[in-house]
């Protein structure tokens, strides 16, 4: 029995990288394709659900990508959905590879499926020095030590979850702190600790050139965001 897949892309004022990700999308699909708007004022989504056959979801105000995320979670669990693929609207994420996200559940079981950059196989790209000291070495460093489990990728939105994680009361993904960019290691992390089945597949993710603006992650604020869930859940500070 075919299983109801919802893919969502999650949008803030990406002007025309928003169209050029769903561009990519195939015309033939397998699961339903969802655009999340967290609040943008740049005009980049109008006449988008006309245009590309999609259903758009949008905040009145940016509220940050964990709270965006915490929508799509409801609106998947109240229409029925199984698995969820979360996808980045600034163009970085190949929806072509989605395929070797949902493969892993379909066939063999897994409840959680991590897209990786870094194991062979993945690709990175336009990537600030920085960022890839941060997301292929500190972030997964820490990550690994906290959750027990080694990781290559611990940052990367692209990947794909069972959605019946969600109902596991000991996975209270509806709490406050999780609003900016702390839900998507927090629910890692989760997924690990609790002994879900949690795999890694590599795959490409490639920045927009810095002209069309690669991050709205600002330096330290940003990062204690990310960071945060291994502090405190490490710590016993939250559950």
């Amino acid at each position: 029995m075919r299983k109801k897949i919802l893919v969502a892309v999650f949008a803030f004022n990406e002007g025309a990288k928003i169209r050029a990700t769903l561009e990519r999308f195939p015309k033939s699909r397998d699961y339903d394709l969802l655009v999340m708007d967290d609040g943008s004022t740049d005009g980049s989504l109008d006449d988008v659900e006309r245009q590309f056959g999609v259903k758009l979801l949008s905040n009145a105000v940016n509220m940050g990508v964990g709270a965006s995320m915490k929508r799509v979670f409801d609106y998947a669990l109240a229409n029925g959905y199984e698995i969820l693929v979360p996808v980045a609207g600034n163009n970085k994420d190949d929806p072509r590879e989605i395929p070797l996200l949902l493969r892993p559940i379909l066939e063999e079981g897994y409840d959680f499926v991590q897209g990786s950059r870094y194991m062979k196989g993945g690709q990175y790209g336009k990537m600030p020095f920085y960022r890839v000291i941060g997301t292929k070495v500190i972030h997964p460093l820490l990550f690994s030590l906290v959750s027990g489990k080694r990781v290559t990728e611990s940052t990367n939105g692209f990947r794909a979850l069972k959605l019946s994680l969600l109902k596991d009361s000991r996975i209270d993904w509806r709490q406050k702190w999780l609003d900016k960019y702390e839900l998507e290691p927090y629910l890692l992390y989760k997924a690990i600790k609790l002994g879900y089945r949690h795999k890694e597949v590599p795959v490409a993710k490639i920045y927009p050139s810095k002209e069309l603006g690669y991050t709205k992650m600002k330096p330290i604020t940003g990062w204690w965001s990310i960071l945060k869930p291994l502090v405190w859940l490490g710590l016993g500070l939250k559950k």
